[in-house]
This record gives structure tokens, C-alpha cells and sequence, in this order.
């Protein structure tokens, strides 16, 4: 009872197409190591510069351009897909976070809107960063349904919040995706031990696919993208750079770690999903 799973790393830039052409090749490279589920980095199709994201976001909610060629990738390879984010614009003026999921044949399995918007101050070279001004939060969590098992997404920021995971955990998620661009000041110092957290609390297999490089004199990420499983073992694990990190998950020694150490269903405190 295994399955492999794969973590692509990449270093955006704001042109869509070298980045479409890098992310096609990783997910061959992953497809090629044998990987059934494959989840890229948050904003993998364009990164680092406001107005390039909201031209993308606003041709993505009129063309669906980005969507149909998730689409072709899954099918192409034919793995169960988790696409990072792509800006899809709303009706506020914004952009939602959009990951989407596709499955072995190009259908769509799901959609997530990112809930947690990184409004923060870090001390690196950008200094205030907020997502709000760009993006708008999502309405609601998802757990969706693939050949490998039930998935719950979370992305970036929300891996600080462990409800989120907990309730995804409540929903039946065997594995959680989180696409992410953390950092590099916060990503170094936070990043591993929240992937792990998460992974033990929830006892579920967590991938963690990070962009992880310099973008601009400005903006670099912590890359270190990992596959942890529900003991908090690290089973693989990147650097910097560009990376196809794939990992076997044995689903097996899954459930005996829950049967060994009964957390699922065992909370005495209930997460609910506020809206």
C-alpha cells in the first residue's frame, strides 16, 4: 500500500510562459520518477510583480487559459494534479489565490480559495508585505476526493493555523498539499517545524511544494520543500532552487500509526468552519 507523491520547488519570475515551460519540465522529471500525485508552488505561473499578476488574473477569469492547461499536464502525465496558485480575478477589483486540482484524466476535482492572507511585517528587504491589498481571501476549506485518497489544500500563510488543518484532518484528509511562497526570512526560521506540526497533529501526509530562490533585489523565498508523513519524518527534502522532489508514502504505516496513537476522532474541542 504505497503511492508516490511529488513536491515541485520552483524560483518564479512574472513571465508566464518561461514559467509554464519550467513547470512542465518538473512535472515530467516527477512523472518520469514514478509520481501519482504531483503539487506545485503557490503562484507558479507568475510571481513577483503586481500589475503582471493582475493582467494574468484577469485574462485567467476571462479565458480560463491557466486552467485548461493544468488540465493537459494532468492529463499529459496522468497524475493527480494540485496546482499551486493562479490569480483568477474577483469582483472587488482583486484576485483570488486559486488552486485548483485535476485528476489522472484532466477533470477538475476541486477548487480552493486561499483563506489566510499574509499581511505581516518580517524584516527582510521587502519589509511590509500585504497579500490584501492584491488578493481576496476564500470563502471556504476543501477536502476533495483522488485515486490516492482524500486530499485537504491549505496554502502558505494558513499553515499557521493549525484548525484549519485540524478541521481538514476531521474531513477525512489522508494527505494535505500546501502550495506556498514563504519568505526567506520566515521560511528558514518557521517553515520546517510547521510542515512537521502539522504532519503529527493531523497524522496525515503533508506536501510542501515552496517556491525557493531569488526573485527580485527584494523577494526571495526559503524554498526547502519537503514531503513529511504522519510521523513527522522528513522524507525528502530541497535546498534552493529549482526541484523535483519525489517521496514513496506508505499508507500502511499510516494507519498504524493512527491505530498506535488514536488522535483521529479522539478530540474532546471541535474545529467548525467559521464563514
Amino acid at each position: 500500500m504505497t503511492a508516490r507523491v511529488a513536491a515541485i520547488q520552483m524560483v518564479s519570475g512574472p513571465e508566464v510562459s518561461i514559467n509554464l515551460a519550467r513547470a512542465s519540465s518538473l512535472i515530467a522529471e516527477a512523472a518520469g520518477q514514478g509520481a501519482e500525485l504531483v503539487v506545485l508552488p503557490e503562484a507558479f505561473a507568475t510571481f513577483g510583480d503586481r500589475e503582471a499578476v493582475a493582467h494574468t488574473a484577469e485574462r485567467e477569469a476571462d479565458s480560463g487559459n491557466l486552467r485548461q492547461w493544468l488540465a493537459a499536464q494532468a492529463q499529459q502525465h496522468k497524475v493527480v494534479l494540485v496546482g499551486g496558485t493562479i490569480p483568477v480575478a474577483s469582483d472587488d477589483g482583486r484576485a483570488w489565490a486559486t488552486c485548483l486540482v485535476f485528476d489522472a484524466a484532466g477533470e477538475c476535482l476541486g477548487r480552493y480559495d486561499k483563506l489566510h492572507l499574509f499581511d505581516a511585517s518580517v524584516g527582510d528587504e521587502t519589509g511590509r508585505y500585504c497579500e490584501s491589498r492584491d488578493y481576496r481571501p476564500g470563502a471556504q476549506p476543501l477536502v476533495v476526493d483522488t485515486a490516492l485518497g482524500r486530499l485537504g489544500l491549505a496554502v502558505c500563510f494558513d499553515l499557521r493555523f493549525a484548525a484549519q488543518f485540524q478541521w481538514l484532518q476531521a474531513q477525512g484528509a489522508d494527505m494535505i498539499a500546501v502550495p506556498s511562497a514563504f519568505t526567506r526570512r520566515t521560511g528558514l526560521a518557521h517553515w520546517l517545524p510547521l510542515l512537521r506540526a502539522r504532519a503529527i497533529e493531523t497524522q496525515c501526509l503533508i506536501i510542501g511544494a515552496n517556491q525557493g530562490g531569488e526573485h527580485s533585489a527584494t523577494r526571495k523565498t526559503s524554498g526547502g520543500s519537503a514531503v513529511v508523513d504522519a510521523w513527522g519524518e522528513v522524507l525528502v527534502e530541497a535546498g534552493f532552487g529549482e526541484a523535483a522532489l519525489t517521496a514513496s508514502w506508505d499508507k500502511a504505516r499510516q494507519l498504524m500509526i493512527r491505530e498506535q496513537i488514536p488522535v483521529v476522532g479522539r478530540s474532546r474541542f471541535s474545529v467548525a468552519w467559521e464563514s
